[in-house]
Formats: C-alpha cells, structure tokens, sequence
C-alpha cells in the first residue's frame, strides 16, 4: 500500500498516475499517462517523461512541470511541508491553480482545519 503523500499544491502525489507507475516501474502505466496528460494538456511526452518520486522528494525524480512549479519552490523556500501551513494561503497562485485543479483545494482545506 501506498503511504499517503500531499503535495505542497494539495493535490494527491500518492493517487498520481506518474508516481504510481514510478514505484511500480511500470512502463505500460507510463505510456498510457504519457497519452493521457498528453490530450489533456497539449503536450508530447514520452515514457521517459513520466519517471516522478513525488513533489515532495529531496533530489528524486520530478515530472516536468513539478520541477518548475511556482507552488512547490515557494513552499520549500519557506520551509513548509505545504500550502496549508503557508501564513498567506489561500494566494493569489493557489486560488488560479484551484481553478484548474478544483480537487486540490479541499485537501489543504483539511489540512488547515487541524492547525
């Protein structure tokens, strides 16, 4: 079983099909996410892109977009474990990101009802 892990975003790493198919090492998983978030975000990628040890990783494997992603490099330059903790939250990029990605946000919201 997959332990549960949060990006700094909210959204689930442990339910992503790119680290699912990362720990697996499951090359058919990869090609089909590969042609999945291909359609949906209008990129090529290949099974070599598809390698992700999770957002939160120190040094391990990223998807592309995690490597660059606004989110992740603020919570870390702030030491966070993610946006929830954040003194700012909800700003101006997650409520953009929320948009896009709606099923983030209760995660943080969840979160953020603990503290």
């Amino acid at each position: 079983m997959t332990e549960t892990m949060i990006a700094y975003c909210g959204i689930p790493c442990s339910e992503c099909p790119a680290r699912l198919a990362t720990i697996r090492d499951d090359d058919e998983a990869r090609e089909k996410t590969a042609q999945m978030w291909g359609k949906q975000f209008g990129m090529k990628l290949t099974v070599a892109d598809i390698n992700c040890d999770g957002c939160l990783t120190d040094g391990g494997r990223l998807f592309g977009h995690c490597a660059t992603c606004h989110m992740r490099h603020c919570a870390r330059d702030r030491d966070l474990e993610n946006c929830a903790y954040c003194a700012d939250y909800p700003c101006e990029t997650l409520a953009g990101f929320f948009k896009m990605v709606p099923y983030a946000q209760p995660a943080l919201e969840k979160i953020r009802a603990t503290l």
